[in-house]
């Protein structure tokens, strides 16, 4: 089809650029938000897992473990706090007690 219709070809793949750019704005808040889910995903999950249900550690970065990897990732059971680091976004999550459970800490 390229060989006999090349300016047809070459149409149809700039309009097709051209839907995915316009895709890309339109969907620009989302896409900029994303980066900040891997790593607050992370460390609230991991924090819940650990420290509310009280389970092995293993256990827990097998459950938060996605298809986009974290780059950096600490716990410490001291201050049952947890931090994890994830396309260029960190974020921390800490345990409050019995009744509060985990939250991001800003």
């Amino acid at each position: 089809m390229i060989r006999r219709r090349p300016f047809t070809s070459l149409l149809l793949l700039l309009l097709l650029l051209l839907a995915l750019l316009g895709w890309g704005w339109h969907e620009r808040v989302n896409l900029q938000a994303f980066p900040d889910i891997i790593a607050a995903y992370t460390a609230k999950e991991y924090c819940s897992c650990r420290y509310v249900q009280n389970n092995p550690a293993a256990y827990c970065r097998g459950y938060v473990k996605q298809y986009v990897p974290t780059s950096a990732f600490s716990d410490n059971p001291e201050r049952s706090e947890v931090t994890a680091s994830g396309l260029g976004r960190k974020h921390m999550a800490r345990w409050l007690g019995e009744r509060q459970g985990c939250r991001l800490e800003p």
